[in-house]
């Protein structure tokens, strides 16, 4: 009877062991079907119909398709919206590696230095949001103020067509927190013992991370390229919809932005469904690029 006993615990603390990371990843995947899976779901099929919300739905097939491409002003935010993903991504990286190589050391001020790092990602959309539209003010904001200072010409930020875009741009850098951190993890794995022979060879730091922190980083950089492009193709909308409200002249109208007014300002579910649909497909169409890129990258240099 005790061997049973102890045959028993064994088996119970077993499972536990297999089954803890899913119980503790439960509650995101829940949330993830719910809130992402579920309203993709019902957008897919939405594409297709005509819908507003009050009628019976009425099946379009792909006429939807061919009224919102012949529209400019959805043409001219899918063209702003991949713009700013191809602007944030690759500056949003190279901005959370560097803060990551400069600030992987434990060094006197870096917790504090890393805590800054990460404050702008937990702040929320709104808060954010406002807090630059105060920066971005031409008249009392301080970044003008401070270009003034420097005898630089002040900016109309977000009330010129041509520095609108960069303006978000230059917003969305700071919210780089979640790469920094895995980025942060991902340069701890790599053996420092790497590092010694290379400097024993005479390698200098140009070479040091050319040749080993580059290649050992990419499945990481890849990790977050990929889930930066999916994550940035959305995030524009607060700061569209609360700073600039798509202008001036369309600069800053982003297709989740188009979509919002498209669904519930004039009651056209189909057709924003569909433009949500495009933007699913130009969003993949960017991850396996990225995807090819970066695998190409790391088979050049012998990974």
């Amino acid at each position: 009877m005790a061997s049973a006993g102890v045959i028993a615990a064994k088996i119970g603390r077993s499972i536990v062991r297999r089954s803890g990371p899913w119980m503790l990843l439960s509650p995101f995947v829940l949330g993830s079907v719910l809130l992402v899976g579920f309203p993709i779901a019902l957008t897919v099929p939405l594409a297709f119909y005509e819908y507003d919300g009050l009628t019976q739905p009425l099946w379009r097939g792909t006429w939807n398709f061919s009224l919102i491409f012949a529209d400019p002003v959805f043409v001219t935010a899918l063209r702003n919206s991949l713009l700013f993903v191809a602007l944030a991504v690759p500056v949003r990286m190279a901005a959370a590696f560097v803060l990551a190589m400069l600030l992987q050391h434990r060094r006197r001020g870096t917790a504090l230095y890393r805590a800054c790092v990460f404050l702008p990602t937990v702040m929320p959309d709104v808060a954010y949001a406002l807090i630059w539209l105060w920066i971005f003010n031409p008249l009392y904001g301080p970044l003008n103020i401070g270009l003034g200072a420097l005898g630089l010409p002040r900016l109309a930020w977000l009330v010129d067509p041509d520095t609108a875009l960069p303006a978000i741009v230059i917003m969305s850098l700071f919210q780089i927190g979640e790469g920094f951190v895995l980025l942060l993890a991902g340069l701890r794995d790599v053996p420092q013992e790497y590092y010694d022979v290379g400097m024993v060879e005479g390698a200098g730091r140009v070479q040091l991370f050319r040749f080993i922190t580059l290649p050992l980083m990419a499945p990481w950089l890849l990790l977050l390229t990929i889930r930066d492009i999916a994550v940035t193709a959305q995030n524009a909308f607060v700061a569209a919809y609360l700073m600039t409200g798509g202008g001036p002249y369309y600069a800053t109208l982003f297709v989740p932005l188009l979509v919002h007014e498209e669904a519930f300002d004039h009651l056209r579910f189909g057709d924003a469904g569909a433009m949500m649909l495009v933007m699913y497909v130009a969003s993949s169409a960017l991850l396996f690029l990225a995807f090819i890129g970066i695998q190409a990258w790391r088979h050049d240099h012998g990974d």
